[in-house]
C-alpha cells in the first residue's frame, strides 16, 4: 500500500452540492489521513449563450443565457484504494463530478 499525492477535482454546476461534497470528503480525509489540503477554490468558468427570440424578425431581439461551472481542488497523500473506498461510502450527490490526478513532480 503505496501512498501518494493524488489531486480530487470537483466541479459542479450547483455551488451549494458542491460546498457540500467538498465538507464531506475533507471530513473524511481527517480520519484517514492529516496530510491532505483544500478545498482550494479554482476560478468559476462562466459559459454565455445569445440566442435569437425569433427566427425570421426582430433581429435586437434577443436572449441571453449563462452557465456557471464551479471547481475545487483537496490535494491527499493517501492510497489510491483507500480513498476510493471512502468516497464509496459518503454518497455523495450526482451534481458534483469528480475526477483524480496523480501528483508527480
Amino acid at each position: 500500500m503505496v501512498s501518494k499525492n493524488i489531486k480530487i477535482r470537483l466541479e459542479s454546476f450547483n455551488h451549494v452540492s458542491l460546498v457540500n461534497a467538498t465538507q464531506m470528503i475533507s471530513d473524511s480525509l481527517a480520519k484517514l489521513t492529516n496530510e491532505f489540503s483544500g478545498p482550494i477554490p479554482l476560478p468559476t468558468k462562466i459559459k454565455r449563450y445569445c440566442l435569437l427570440r425569433s427566427p425570421h424578425v426582430d433581429k435586437d431581439s434577443r436572449e441571453h443565457f449563462e452557465i456557471r461551472i464551479h471547481r475545487r481542488i483537496i490535494e491527499a497523500n493517501v492510497s489510491f484504494s483507500d480513498l476510493t473506498e471512502q468516497l464509496k461510502d459518503l454518497g455523495l450527490s450526482r451534481d458534483v463530478s469528480i475526477s483524480f490526478q496523480d501528483k508527480t513532480s
